[in-house]
């Protein structure tokens, strides 16, 4: 760990410097570039594994790694979370059905830099409420986004969040959150989707983290299956999340995870 530069806060979150940006741009770059190249291997009939398979096929071609194959036991290049699963669904024999809303999580590591998104995808045609569920699930990830700049508090990014997706009569995840990367997949702080303005750590320039809402149509409340990973909507209700990883700067921000086609959202034809 001597390799790290840049200071603690008192909260411990890793301050990077200005030249640590390039490479957590390389890193996310890619990782959005995988979620573009996957879209049209998301339709009825394929399986979550084969498209877990196709995920790693291209982290390797790109010459880069999988953060998640190996952590904790996990052993797939991805997380597939299909309509009432939250998230961390494990790719497998699942098929796509007309109308099965996913979101696809994937982390990749290039020169040791770990570069985290995910976003949601449709096998076939959206239906009307699915595609509503998803428009407000990226909305509030881009105004929790907007939130940050030097200054601003965790809290006031949670509020944001929260407040735009219970004005829409849908709730916020409370179990999972986002959180600090950089060299390391996993670092303080424990970013969370909902909260109140001005508490929690003040952002700093040089604070790298994910944001990644988790909204759900029902209900807030989860539960993690016999699996140990896959977490679902205790009213089955369904559930949609995007994410990207952030650099705050100066002035504000800079998202990593940006999609180098323009298909963050939508991921399909509406």
């Amino acid at each position: 760990m001597d390799d790290f530069k840049g200071r603690l806060t008192r909260d411990g979150i890793r301050i990077h410097g200005p030249e640590d940006f390039a490479g957590m741009h390389k890193a996310g770059a890619l990782a959005a570039r995988i979620l573009d190249d996957i879209a049209g291997h998301v339709v009825p009939g394929a399986t979550t594994g084969a498209i877990d398979a196709e995920i790693e096929r291209l982290v390797t071609e790109a010459g880069a790694k999988s953060a998640t194959i190996g952590y904790k036991g996990y052993q797939h290049a991805s997380c597939i979370s299909v309509n009432h699963v939250v998230c961390h669904g494990i790719p497998g024999d699942k098929v796509l059905k007309e109308g099965d809303i996913l979101n696809i999580d994937v982390t990749v590591i290039v020169d040791g830099w770990f570069g985290d998104t995910s976003r949601m995808y449709v096998a076939g045609r959206i239906p009307r409420k699915a595609e509503r569920l998803v428009q407000i699930t990226h909305d509030a990830l881009m105004k929790g986004i907007e939130a940050v700049k030097p200054g601003n508090t965790f809290g006031d990014i949670g509020h944001a969040i929260q407040s735009f997706v219970e004005s829409q009569r849908m709730s916020v995840v409370r179990d999972f959150c986002g959180h600090g990367l950089g060299q390391v997949f996993h670092a303080p702080p424990n970013v969370l989707h909902y909260g109140r303005p001005g508490q929690g750590p003040k952002l700093e320039e040089g604070m790298f983290f994910t944001i990644e809402p988790m909204v759900n149509l029902g209900r807030a409340e989860t539960k993690v299956l016999a699996d140990d990973w896959t977490a679902v909507t205790r009213d089955k209700s369904l559930s949609a999340q995007f994410e990207h990883s952030i650099g705050v700067t100066a002035e504000g921000y800079e998202i990593f995870t940006l999609s180098p086609g323009g298909k963050f959202h939508p991921t399909y034809e509406v």
